[in-house]
């Protein structure tokens, strides 16, 4: 290790994995005060005093988003990249999430000696577990942000440390629907706290983020929220886009249901649209995907519902090896929220599913108490905890070094 300055090369591909590595990169420097950063970087992780080689941006329009037609220029970033931070003879390298890119240059890099640490684990215990071989080969340290997965590497031999959830750090316990709802313009805002206005009901419909994953949910949503409409004439229905294309494709859908109470709250809300929203609502009625995790952090019931396209569906029924696939299912390693998958993810069973949370306040009460006891589990100061095992993984070697110089 540099004696005064030791250097970290670091890579970060879109905005989730910058948020994180600020939040590594400060807690570094309680270790290292005079440390480095160098690799790709985002805004936040730059105002951080990181140093990017890259603009981070290019490896998002790029690779993580848009591989195919761009695959050289991707290709050649990644060497270009392995050979600077090499140059800089960095004292070890972290790549935060984007494994198709950062465990390749992990790769790279770790017969050289460098150590190597992987934030925030690839779904290699969901799907394709015989990645878990090329892991263990290029990554001396695996950061898991959930119990289960660090579980999984322990069993493949794979070192690995649970840090818990950044969410799970930055969201209170105990959230205030009613401040959401003020930001929706539901409430007034002289209003928050009125427990009898905050029993208005409403139901969140969150189809998705990508153009096509909206085209195939929304339909099923908005004939959900037909069914519901007759159930419950009073309940509302809040849509979040999370930007103005996908905002202007949501309005063109929920035109052929004028009759519907529904609001769509697009960008000028906030970047935090989504989650404003689904604090805003009772219930919630959304796609598989990290959206189910910050649902149960914010406390709320939900109904999780998934159409692929047949083939891609078969695939997945021989691949995929877990039981469950919202993160709370699998955090609970139990059925706590419903699951409707492919022929099952009708309008009619949507509609039964969310009726029974509306119809059934002690379920929820239970369900919100089983919410905040996994919270509390995945509450582990991540960015803290990540920078003290990395700054372990660091000593280690250092010793490991230090007997062989001794060595006669």
């Amino acid at each position: 290790m540099h004696a005064t300055t030791p250097v970290f090369g670091i890579v970060a591909g879109e905005a989730s994995g910058d948020l994180l590595g600020a939040g590594l990169i400060r807690a570094l420097k309680q270790h290292y005060p005079n440390a480095r950063f160098i690799g790709i970087a985002g805004p936040q992780m730059l105002a951080e005093g990181a140093e990017t080689l890259v603009p981070m941006e290019r490896l998002s329009v790029m690779g993580l988003v848009e591989v195919l037609g761009r695959l050289r220029e991707l290709f050649t970033v990644r060497d270009r990249l392995i050979e600077q931070l090499q140059a800089e003879k960095i004292d070890a390298f972290i790549g935060i999430d984007a494994p198709d890119f950062n465990l390749r240059i992990a790769a790279a890099l770790k017969p050289a000696g460098i150590p190597t640490i992987h934030y925030v684990s690839p779904s290699v215990w969901a799907w394709r577990q015989g990645r878990v071989k090329g892991i263990r080969a290029s990554v001396d340290l695996m950061l898991c942000l959930l119990p289960f997965e660090k579980a999984f590497y322990d069993k493949h031999d794979v070192p690995a440390v649970f840090v818990g959830h950044p969410l799970a750090d930055s969201l209170p316990m105990m959230p205030e629907s009613s401040q959401a709802q003020a930001r929706l313009g539901l409430i007034d805002a002289v209003d928050v706290g009125d427990v009898s206005l905050s029993r208005r009901r409403a139901v969140a419909l969150l189809p998705g983020s990508r153009r096509g994953e909206v085209a195939s949910l929304l339909p099923l949503l908005l004939a959900t929220a037909e069914i519901l409409h007759q159930q419950f004439p009073a309940l509302r229905f809040l849509i979040p886009a999370i930007n103005a294309e996908r905002a202007e494709q949501i309005r063109e859908a929920v035109q052929a249901h004028a009759k519907l109470p529904i609001q769509v709250f697009d960008q000028h809300v906030g970047n935090d649209v989504g989650r404003v929203v689904m604090s805003a609502a009772n219930v919630i009625v959304l796609a598989s995907g990290t959206a189910t995790l910050e649902a149960m952090l914010l406390k709320k019931p939900m109904v999780v519902a998934y159409r692929l396209h047949w083939l891609t569906w078969l695939i997945a029924r021989l691949l995929v090896k877990i039981p469950f696939v919202s993160l709370p299912n699998l955090l609970a390693g139990r059925r706590l929220v419903p699951e409707l998958l492919q022929n099952q993810a009708t309008p009619e069973n949507l509609a039964r599913e969310t009726a029974a949370w509306l119809n059934a306040p002690d379920k929820v009460a239970a369900t919100v108490a089983t919410y905040a006891e996994l919270h509390e589990s995945l509450r582990q100061d991540a960015s803290a905890t990540g920078a003290a095992a990395i700054a372990r993984l660091l000593a280690s070697r250092a010793y490991k070094t230090l007997e062989v110089d001794l060595q006669p």
